[in-house]
C-alpha cells in the first residue's frame, strides 16, 4: 500500500525529547558551579526565542549567527532555529577576525546570538559586519552588565520573557537548509558548508544506532566538542531528540573541571578530541581515587586519532570505551567509526587483537560510502595495502560549497576529502596521511598554504614552507622553512608578527627555519613529504612545547 509521505524536518524529532523525559536535566557549567534547567523548560524557551526572532523580522532561510560557548542557551538557538526554519549559523570562536569578517558578510547572518563572556571578541568587528541587525546577548549569572556598540543589542532573556511558550512549526521543503558550519581547513577564503534538514535527519537517526555511537534516551551525555564544530558532532540534535541529561561545559576547558564534572552529573558518554582525553588521564593518574567515573561508559574521539596506547588505557584502567570516528564538516561529520567489538566475528578475538581494529578510523556507517581511487579516479582494491585518496559520498555529505561551488572538490557525486588511506578486506578504514596543505592543531584546522603566502609577503622573503611536526598535546603543530632573498635579514619575531596580523594566536607558527633552499617536485611543487622526512632525519624536535 502507498505509505503518507512525511518530510524529514528536524522539527518532527527535537520536541520529542521533551514530551517523553520532560524532567531529565541541562546542566550547564558556570563560574561558581552549574546551572540546572529541564529538558521540558529548555525546549519551551526554544519555542519562545523561535517567536522573538520572528518577531525582530527573521524569517524561513534567513541566517542567525550564534558566537557561543556549549550552554543551555546555544541548544536553545539549535532547536528555535531548526524548528521555525531559520539556518543557524555556528560561528568558530577561535577564529580570527579576519575570517570571521569574512564569514559573517558571506553568509548574511542578520542576527548574532553570542554569549557575554565572548562579547569582547566579537566586539573587535564592531562596523565590519554591514549584514547584522541586531545582536542578542545571553548573560550567566554574576557576570558583569554588558556595555557595547554593536547594532542594536538587546539581552538574551529579555528578548524572549513574555513570548509564548509554544510555536507552530511550519512545513517546509525537507531539503531546506538547517545550519550552516564554515571550514577554513584549505587555502584561500573559509568555506560554507551547508546542512539540510533531511541530511541532517538522517545523520541524526544513525548516530543513535546501537552500531554506531550508541547514544541512548538513558545517557548522560558531555558533548566538550564544540557546537561550533560541525554542529558539535551532531550530538545536540541527537539528545534533544532522546531528551537526554545533557552536561556542557560552557568555556571551562580545563581538565580538573571537565573530570570533576563528568563525576558529579554522573557522565556515561562524552566526546572530544584527543587532546581532552590525554588531560583527562593525567588528572585521574595525578590524583588517585578522587574522582568516581563508574558510570562513564564510552567516550567518542574525533578531529585527529588517538594514540593507541592511549584508547588502551581508558579500557584498561577505566573500563572505558573509546570510539574513535573519522569525518569533516563536510560529512556531518559521521562517516566512520571504530568500536572495540564491532562484528559478530570478533567475540572470540583476543583483547589484542581487537585493539589492533579499534586503532583505526573505523567501519562505514550505513547510508554513506567511503572509496579510494587513484589519480585517474579509478577505484583501488581493499586489500589494506594499496593507498589512495579517500572519497566519500551519501545523503548528509556536502555536494558543493555555499554560494562558492568549488568544482574540484568533488568528482561525479563524490566529495574529494583530501585525506589519503587504505580499506582493509574487513572493510576498516585506515588513514594514511592528511593533505599535505593541512596542519590538524588540537581538532583545528591551519592552512599551511595560507600561512605561506602570507610570510612570503614580508619582505626579504624569497620562499616558505609551512609544515606540520608532532605534538604531544595538540597533535601537531606548524613549523615555516624560510629562504630568503640574498642579503635579506628577517627576524623570526618579524615573521610572527606579520602573521599575528591575519592569524590568531594559535594558528601561528610553533618555529621559523630558516634554510637555503625547499626541495621541489617534478612539476615544482614544494615536496612537503621529503621536507617532513628531512626534519624527521634531522631529529628536529618543537623548540617548547605549548600548554
Amino acid at each position: 500500500m502507498a505509505m503518507q509521505h512525511s518530510p524529514l524536518l528536524m522539527s518532527k524529532i527535537l520536541d520529542r525529547g521533551a514530551r517523553v523525559q520532560p524532567r531529565e536535566e541541562i546542566v550547564t557549567a558556570t563560574a561558581n558551579g552549574v546551572r540546572r534547567q529541564t529538558v521540558l523548560e529548555t525546549r519551551t524557551r526554544a519555542h519562545q526565542l523561535a517567536h522573538a526572532l520572528r518577531d525582530a523580522g527573521i524569517g524561513i532561510g534567513d541566517r542567525v549567527g550564534t558566537f557561543m560557548w556549549n550552554g543551555s542557551r546555544h541548544l536553545e538557538a539549535y532547536h528555535a532555529t531548526a524548528g521555525m526554519g531559520a539556518v543557524l549559523h555556528t560561528l568558530n570562536i577561535r577564529l580570527s577576525d579576519t575570517d570571521l569578517e569574512y564569514i559573517i558578510d558571506h553568509a548574511q547572518d542578520r542576527v548574532i546570538i553570542v554569549d557575554n563572556d565572548a562579547l569582547p571578541l566579537l566586539e573587535k568587528l564592531k562596523g565590519r559586519m554591514p549584514s547584522v541587525e541586531r545582536v542578542i546577548i545571553a548573560s550567566e549569572e554574576g557576570e558583569a552588565p554588558w556595555d557595547t556598540g554593536l547594532p542594536n543589542p538587546v539581552d538574551y532573556e529579555a528578548f524572549i520573557a513574555g513570548k509564548p511558550g509554544r510555536y507552530d512549526w511550519p512545513e517546509i521543503d525537507e531539503n531546506s537548509p538547517l545550519g550552516l558550519c564554515y571550514t577554513s581547513g584549505t587555502t584561500g577564503n573559509p568555506k560554507g558548508v551547508e546542512y539540510e534538514h533531511r541530511s541532517q535527519y538522517l545523520h541524526t537517526m544513525v548516530q543513535c544506532m546501537t552500531d554506531s555511537m550508541g547514544l541512548s534516551a538513558t545517557d548522560t551525555l558531555m558533548g566538550i566538542v564544540p557546537m561550533f564544530h560541525a554542529m558539535g558532532w551532531g550530538l545536540p540534535w541527537s539528545a534533544t531528540m532522546l531528551g537526554c541529561k545533557q552536561v556542557m561545559p560552557f568555556k571551562y576547558m580545563d581538565p580538573t573541571r571537565l573530570i570533576g564534572l563528568m563525576a558529579d552529573e554522573g557522565v556515561t558518554v562524552s566526546a572530544g578530541v584527543p587532546t581532552i582525553w590525554q588531560g583527562l588521564k593525567a588528572i585521574y593518574e595525578a590524583n588517585p581515587g578522587k574522582y568516581d567515573l563508574s558510570k562513564l561508559s564510552r567516550v567518542t574521539c574525533g578531529g585527529s586519532a588517538p594514540p593507541p596506547s592511549l584508547i588502551r588505557w581508558f579500557w584498561d584502567e577505566l573500563g572505558v570505551e573509546m570510539v574513535q570516528g573519522w569525518g569533516m564538516t563536510e560529512t556531518s561529520p559521521l562517516v566512520t567509526l571504530s568500536r572495540r567489538l564491532a562484528k559478530r566475528g570478533q567475540i572470540a578475538l583476543s583483547e589484542d587483537e581487537r585493539f589492533e581494529n579499534v586503532a583505526k578510523a573505523g567501519q562505514v556507517m550505513p547510508g554513506v560510502e567511503v572509496e579510494i581511487f587513484d589519480d585517474e579516479f579509478r577505484p583501488l582494491p581493499h586489500d589494506g595495502e594499496t593507498v589512495g585518496e579517500i572519497l566519500v559520498r551519501g545523503p548528509w555529505i556536502c555536494s558543493a560549497y555555499y554560494n562558492n561551488p568549488q568544482p574540484e572538490k568533488f568528482h561525479n557525486g563524490w566529495l574529494i576529502t583530501g585525506d589519503v588511506g587504505k580499506i582493509d578486506p574487513e572493510e576498516y578504514l585506515i588513514i594514511s596521511d592528511r593533505s599535505k596543505d593541512l596542519v590538524k592543531s588540537g581538532g583545528e584546522w591551519i592552512s599551511s598554504v595560507d600561512l605561506e603566502n602570507n610570510i612570503v609577503a614580508v619582505d626579504g622573503v624569497a620562499q616558505a614552507c609551512v609544515v606540520a611536526q608532532p605534538h604531544p598535546k595538540w597533535d601537531e603543530r606548524p613549523v615555516a622553512l624560510v629562504v630568503l632573498k640574498p642579503g635579506a635579514t628577517v627576524t623570526r619575531e618579524a615573521i610572527l608578527a606579520h602573521c599575528a596580523q591575519t592569524f590568531a594566536k594559535w594558528q601561528l607558527p610553533d618555529d621559523v627555519l630558516y634554510v637555503e633552499s625547499i626541495p621541489l617536485t617534478s612539476t615544482g611543487k614544494m615536496d612537503k613529504k621529503i621536507v617532513r622526512a628531512n626534519l624527521e632525519k634531522q631529529g628536529y624536535r618543537l623548540p617548547d612545547l605549548r600548554g
